[in-house]
């Protein structure tokens, strides 16, 4: 039986938790990461399902482990630089009674984020291989100043996601192989945003400014597995094709709800009095993960050039609505809200109805020397977000993602190391964001906020393997 070979060239816990969420405006994807590895990096993903140059093969493809001798080794980490913020002269708000909401741009809504990863592999025997991932498969981050003039419709959105990743192959020894893994998921989300209650006072006839302003703040964390599967063709030395794909799954992030300055009314000789406590209600927020599917293509031109080709489809429409659920019979806050959205186990809905997306990417890789490989790749990447339900939790669209890397590679030691970095490129993205019921039908009042966002984005990272 033959055992392919890829060419010469080609504490953990606790670093994945400390990890941040990527920031909003990268996520033309989704929510979905794609800064998973360096050496994948440098060709901007590219053919990574056709191209397992080191273990990170565990999460792109895990078919791609029987090209892999003897035990393999790769961690790194990517930092990725999102500057997103509202464009001056653009915001515009108003609060449910119609009267304008103040306020600033919100600042830079997205930190730096550092995203680690490792992977390892073990050569079983000829047919055989195993590994395991330790990841970042998706994540999420925005926060605003609390100055904001959409304050009333996002202030803080995190979503933080931790995978591990254990995975098989199997080849036939003569070019074809296929592998299948478990995603292990951990994730933890959080969505913070101020309470407009001026159609409250105009329900009930009190003043404008009579009630103050709410703060709602959910956090839960859940529990899920996806499964992974791949296959890869050797069809000559030169050419192979690999395609992996991934299921879908629902993440049901349980928590509570933690409502601030909540109105609650009471009857009494005068009228209606209201108070306002802060009161919470066990919560559960559901959250899609789509079901991908990613095809890829490697061709070796000369014997220094390599070309590389992907695209990947993924199944966001799953996604249609950012729901806050009540885990409570007539809680406080869903037995007043939930009626008013059409349905009664809802403290809050936001409309969404994402649509599936396409990614593309080329790539090419130069052996300049025995030693040194220089990288070049560029994707397109279809943003889900529905032009008319994009919100100020995400602000993305469309982008290009253009990038560069080099590796080195010690053939006597085993040693690689890989840098790469990128720019992600966004046309202005518009918002103009309303309150719906379930139904899509706008709620009754006039909140509503517009305004156009300015994005920007740098990517870099670093991946170290080691062939044992």
């Amino acid at each position: 039986m033959r055992k392919n070979k890829v060419l010469p060239g080609s504490a953990i816990r606790v670093a994945f938790l400390s990890a941040l969420a990527a920031p909003a405006g990268a996520l033309a994807g989704g929510f979905s990461l794609n800064e998973q590895s360096a050496s994948a990096m440098g060709v901007a993903n590219a053919g990574t399902a056709a191209n397992p140059e080191n273990a990170t093969t565990v999460f792109f493809n895990p078919a791609g482990m029987s090209q892999l001798s003897g035990t393999n080794m790769s961690f790194g980490a990517a930092v990725l630089d999102i500057d997103a913020e509202l464009k001056e002269g653009t915001g515009r708000a108003v609060r449910d009674d119609g009267r304008p909401v103040n306020g600033g741009t919100g600042g830079d809504i997205a930190d730096p984020a550092l995203l680690p990863n490792f992977y390892m592999t073990h050569e079983i025997n000829d047919w055989v291989d195993v590994g395991f991932g330790l990841h970042a498969p998706y994540g999420l981050a925005a926060d605003y100043e609390d100055d904001f003039k959409g304050r009333f419709f996002a202030d803080e959105t995190e979503l933080t996601a931790i995978a591990f990743s254990p995975s098989i192959a199997v080849n036939d020894g003569n070019g074809f192989s296929m592998g299948a893994g478990i995603n292990v998921i951990y994730a933890e989300g959080k969505l913070t945003k101020f309470q407009d209650y001026s159609g409250t006072e105009a329900r009930f006839g009190l003043p404008p400014g009579t009630l103050d302003d709410g703060y709602a703040n959910i956090e839960g964390d859940d529990l899920a597995l996806t499964f992974a599967f791949g296959m890869l063709w050797e069809v000559s030395q030169q050419t192979q094709f690999g395609i992996s794909a991934q299921t879908g799954t629902e993440l049901e992030l349980e928590g509570d709800a933690e409502i601030r300055n909540f109105p609650q009314g009471s009857a009494g000789p005068g009228g209606v009095t209201f108070s306002q406590p802060t009161v919470t209600e066990k919560a559960m927020v559901p959250l899609e993960i789509p079901e991908s599917i990613t095809f890829g293509a490697r061709h070796r031109l000369t014997d220094t050039v390599t070309l590389l080709a992907g695209a990947t489809w993924a199944k966001w429409s799953r996604f249609e609505a950012l729901d806050v659920v009540s885990r409570e019979e007539n809680g406080p806050v869903s037995s007043q809200t939930g009626p008013r959205l059409g349905d009664d186990r809802l403290i809050a809905h936001v409309s969404e109805n994402w649509k599936d997306t396409w990614q593309a990417n080329v790539g090419a890789i130069w052996q300049a020397t025995p030693e040194w490989a220089l990288k070049a790749g560029y994707a397109w990447d279809e943003s889900p977000v529905n032009d008319d339900f994009r919100t100020a939790r995400i602000p993305s669209g469309d982008r290009d993602w253009l990038t560069l890397g080099a590796q080195y590679a010690d053939a006597r030691s085993g040693w690689t190391v890989d840098v790469a970095a990128g720019v992600l490129l966004f046309d202005d993205q518009k918002v103009d964001e309303q309150n719906y019921d379930v139904d899509d039908e706008p709620m009754p009042g006039a909140a509503r906020f517009q305004g156009t966002y300015e994005l920007d984005a740098w990517s870099a990272g670093v991946q170290v393997s080691k062939q044992f």
